[in-house]
């Protein structure tokens, strides 16, 4: 919901930030609506004026995470590099997160734990921003060898969901290195270098 400038409202921004720092750091079924409303400093009315229940604001969520995600990788290609440079960069902001503090693992893998029926919208987000970043990447390595891209993209993101996973489970340093490694073998792979 805009106000009258056209922006996004200042209750529906502090809703949606409120439960995108809690859902990641807590999970999405352990947390209420009663807990969003009262961080949020907003009244129960004020959040079902902007969302029709619970899961509409999950899907917010994610699609927020989506959002900044996209933007990320749209940096990364903005730069003008090569197609290898822009995979490396893209996993290099993907390292950078699972090294970074607070750091619990995919916000769209977690969603997908607590929400395994493909006909919710929860999982549809998950599923929807699952394409695009296969279909980017493997855009992307179609550049490089387009014979071989498909396997190509789905290794990516294999790698990406397994790093993502032991990242918050064991060293993240040391997952975000291999991540990269892995990353590095995938593209020299495809470009016979050394």
């Amino acid at each position: 919901m805009h106000n009258a400038r056209g922006q996004v409202s200042e209750a529906r921004a502090r809703l949606l930030a409120t439960a995108t720092r809690i859902f990641y750091a807590e999970g999405l079924h352990s947390v209420g609506i009663d807990r969003i409303v009262a961080e949020a400093k907003v009244t129960r009315a004020t959040l079902y004026r902007h969302f029709a229940g619970k899961d509409e604001l999950v899907v917010a969520y994610l699609q927020t995470v989506a959002g900044m995600e996209r933007d990320q990788v749209d940096q990364a290609v903005a730069g003008g590099l090569p197609a290898a440079d822009v995979l490396r960069a893209v996993a290099g902001s993907i390292a950078a997160g699972i090294e970074s503090a607070g750091f619990r693992g995919c916000a769209f893998l977690n969603a997908a734990a607590e929400y395994p029926d493909r006909a919710h919208p929860v999982l549809k987000a998950v599923l929807d921003h699952r394409e695009w970043f296969l279909s980017t990447v493997t855009d992307l390595f179609a550049q490089i060898d387009a014979e071989s891209a498909a396997r190509a993209g789905r290794h990516f993101v294999m790698l990406r969901d397994g790093a993502m996973a032991a990242g918050c489970l064991t060293d993240s340093v040391e997952v975000g290195e291999t991540f990269l490694a892995g990353v590095e073998g995938l593209l020299r792979s495809r470009t016979g270098a050394n």
